[in-house]
């Protein structure tokens, strides 16, 4: 059961957010600066590519890096296809992961590795498979990591990864600004961060953002990546924990969620990675489920689901039964994420009259205008707090 009361105690979410999990969030537009320093100070901006790759291939552990699959699978478009290559193991721990190139790789193809572990013995005989076949490898990692001796071995590229404000800096790292919030104090005992922590994904994304800019396969040049990291802080102060449930979107959300089955619908090319990412979030951060779907085809694939038992008006027991022993049932609510629709067409009203047609309730969010990676980080950053508020909110 969720604790509104603890949503608008700074103090208590302090103590509850063991993970730092709120300073993640907060920190997100400074790893942006940091991991675009660290891109420069690679060489990326000096590459000088022949042309685009044939097909990019991505391979990393965990929500971070299928994160980073997915986005930059949206960004790219019809560009250059890029394909994840999903890891195989008996366990998700990074000693038993393995990774393994297709077979069409080859020279023309370009493998990038984002993880924010580096200690994964798969990955580094992916990257020597890959160095084998003449493919081209560029991985951002923690520095001084075995990733990172591969890397080296394969005449790659390495880029280490953007560490938080507050976590101590490699030798050879400069350190990274504190975030213009407010800082959230932690005085509880540290745990360590799950892989979909706020933060870790910019801190992976950023410098491969910056290279594909510079291969031709997406657009993403270094005065959009600045303005990336400004939204990121402006979406941090909105949804702070200083500020107060009624005017903060995120606590709004999470507030909103209590009790739900959150029924996650997206329309526009930004908004379907950004629901595709809460749906993790949610899961990892606060062990709550969800389904998502993008606009219009979600009206389809989820109209049984609001007209069944999860349903809000639905109630299968005896109306006059002893409630107060059982815990809440769980509702399906509506959470539209929207961009700009594509064409200008937007099946947002028929959402809404199948939504309300089944007495559902809605959460709508939009971003503010901006460029495609401004919105698309604006929708990440306002249901990543959604996830962490409720994730602490309800003691997860």
């Amino acid at each position: 059961m969720l604790d509104e009361s603890l949503l608008d105690t700074p103090d208590a979410l302090a103590e509850a957010d063991r993970r730092g999990l709120l300073r993640g969030a907060a920190e997100a537009g400074a790893r942006v600066r940091t991991a675009l320093r660290h891109a420069t100070e690679a060489g990326i901006p000096r590459l000088q590519p022949d042309g685009r790759p044939r097909a990019v291939l991505i391979a990393g552990p965990g929500t971070a890096s299928a994160g980073v699959a997915e986005l930059l699978t949206t960004l790219a478009g019809s560009a250059c296809p890029v394909t994840r290559v999903h890891p195989t193991g008996v366990a998700p721990a990074p000693g038993a992961l393995r990774w393994e190139l297709p077979g069409w790789a080859g020279p023309v193809d370009l493998l990038l590795v984002p993880t924010p572990d580096g200690s994964e013995p798969g990955l580094a005989l992916l990257v020597e498979q890959a160095y084998r076949r003449g493919c081209t490898v560029v991985a951002v990692a923690p520095s001084r990591t075995p990733l990172a001796d591969a890397v080296d071995r394969a005449h790659g590229l390495f880029v280490p990864m953007a560490s938080a404000p507050n976590q101590a800096a490699a030798p050879n790292e400069p350190a990274a600004p504190e975030p213009p919030q407010e800082p959230v104090a932690s005085v509880a005992t540290p745990e360590p961060p799950t892989a979909s922590a706020p933060g870790i994904l910019w801190a992976l994304l950023t410098p491969l953002l910056a290279l594909l800019d510079r291969t031709g396969v997406l657009t993403a040049p270094p005065e959009a990546l600045e303005k990336v990291a400004d939204r990121l802080d402006r979406v941090a102060e909105r949804c702070g924990p200083a500020i107060a449930t009624y005017g903060n979107p995120a606590k709004t959300l999470a507030a909103e969620l209590a009790d739900s089955l959150p029924v996650i619908w997206t329309e526009g090319t930004s908004a379907g990675p950004a629901g595709r990412r809460f749906t993790a979030a949610l899961a990892e951060l606060a062990g709550r489920p969800a389904v998502t779907a993008q606009l219009p085809e979600a009206l389809a694939a989820h109209s049984v689901l609001l007209s069944g038992p999860l349903a809000a008006g639905a109630d299968p027991e005896d109306f006059f039964r002893d409630r107060v022993e059982e815990p809440a049932a769980l509702r399906a609510r509506v959470v539209l994420l929207r961009d700009r629709p594509i064409g200008g067409l937007s099946a947002a009203p028929a959402a809404r009259d199948l939504a309300y047609g089944h007495d559902t309730p809605i959460s709508e969010l939009e971003p503010e205008e901006g460029g495609e990676l401004e919105t698309l980080a604006e929708l990440i950053a306002v249901t990543d707090f959604a996830a962490v508020y409720l994730a602490l909110a309800t003691n997860n």
